[in-house]
């Protein structure tokens, strides 16, 4: 009878649902003004130590915020360019498509013709079917930069979020502890420099997987002779945060290339290869030791959150998914009542070593014996 009483009533229930329904529909509504406040909260995370050491240096706080603004407003509009160009250079690889396609069209039907089949009406509906694809993939191409475009349009007044964020970060913080009277303030710091810890560890290492990856999978597609190594390198690099699936729709575009651009299948095998090896250090040596296990969430939850995140907010939320879903993470460890639900997120091994270091019994016996052995 007493584990009946502890299930929550149906209006408690229905209560909660209809507040995440209404949350989430506000969220979809002002995604304009909500995608662009996250990531200057992100950005400011990772700008506070540069501001901080600057004005530990008797900086003004005002000077320190725009320096570290300026630093890294020209690092993305130097990401940003490199990628455009990237993309722009694409236009020249669909014509190549429509040519190789007419050819295997061409080698199918001779083949075809062999068994009765009109070869002529097949070539002719064949290289209808593949004008309008080429047509549709540079609409398309078109359509991602666009998007892309008013994605960045809409971060126009990401520098000004940073600022104030950064200006006011003592009064915020003020606003937090009086927000959450009832719990105590060393817990809530604990938690506030958990969550700068983890937004920091986890973006920068990110982007440094992301950069270690891209330059050997472009390494590898260069020597190969792969047109537009970079661009195709630093993509399946990108589509590596996504477990499992990333790395085969990364390697499936260059693998694509390798077959149309080349006459011998073995520069798709190659490619695939190279991808194979790449991933196989990713997975077992860079991104253990330059992420870390500061937060790990679990594939399921990883998937899900990429795919919810970007139906919310799209390109916006792709980027944010996992991100915001670490931080949520730490926020549900860190309270009694939601840390079930930090436990659901986490990765299954790593919740089981953190159960075993709090066995502090067993864990000293284990560093006795390991000393003795």
């Amino acid at each position: 009878m007493n584990t009946f009483k502890k299930i929550a009533p149906p209006r408690s229930l229905a209560g909660t649902l209809v507040s995440i329904v209404i949350l989430v529909y506000i969220a979809y509504i002002l995604q304009d003004v909500i995608v662009p406040f996250v990531v200057a909260a992100l950005f400011s995370f990772l700008l506070y130590p540069v501001c901080n050491y600057l004005e530990m240096k008797g900086v003004p706080r005002v000077i320190s915020i725009i320096v570290g603004i300026i630093l890294i407003t020209a690092v993305v509009a130097g990401l940003v360019y490199v990628v455009y160009t990237q993309v722009i250079g694409l236009d020249d690889l669909f014509p190549q498509v429509e040519t190789r396609f007419n050819q295997w069209v061409g080698d199918l039907a001779g083949f075809l013709g062999n068994f009765g089949i009109n070869k002529e009406q097949l070539i002719t509906e064949g290289q209808k079917h593949i004008s309008e694809a080429v047509k549709s993939g540079s609409k398309f191409l078109g359509a991602t930069i666009g998007g892309t475009s008013n994605f960045l349009m809409s971060m126009a007044l990401l520098p000004l979020y940073i600022f104030l964020m950064l200006m006011y970060r003592d009064f915020l913080k003020t606003f937090v502890f009086k927000w959450l009277k009832d719990t105590s303030k060393h817990k809530i710091v604990a938690t506030m420099n958990k969550v700068k810890t983890v937004v920091r560890g986890y973006i920068l290492g990110l982007m440094l997987v992301i950069l270690i990856i891209g330059t050997l999978n472009s390494a590898a597609l260069y020597f190969i002779g792969i047109e537009h190594a970079l661009f195709f390198g630093f993509f399946a690099a990108f589509l590596a945060i996504l477990p499992y699936i990333g790395v085969a729709i990364g390697s499936a575009l260059p693998i694509l290339v390798a077959l149309i651009t080349k006459d011998s299948y073995l520069a798709a095998l190659a490619v695939a290869a190279s991808f194979a090896v790449v991933q196989f250090l990713e997975g077992n040596f860079i991104t253990p030791y330059v992420v870390g296990n500061q937060v790990s969430i679990n594939a399921l939850v990883a998937i899900t959150a990429l795919l919810l995140f970007g139906k919310l907010w799209g390109i916006g939320g792709m980027i944010l998914a996992l991100p915001v879903t670490a931080i949520l993470k730490v926020i549900f460890d860190a309270s009694p009542r939601l840390e079930a639900w930090g436990f659901l997120l986490g990765d299954a091994e790593n919740e089981d070593v953190k159960h075993v270091k709090k066995n502090f019994k067993f864990r000293d016996f284990y560093d006795t014996v390991t000393k003795k052995i």
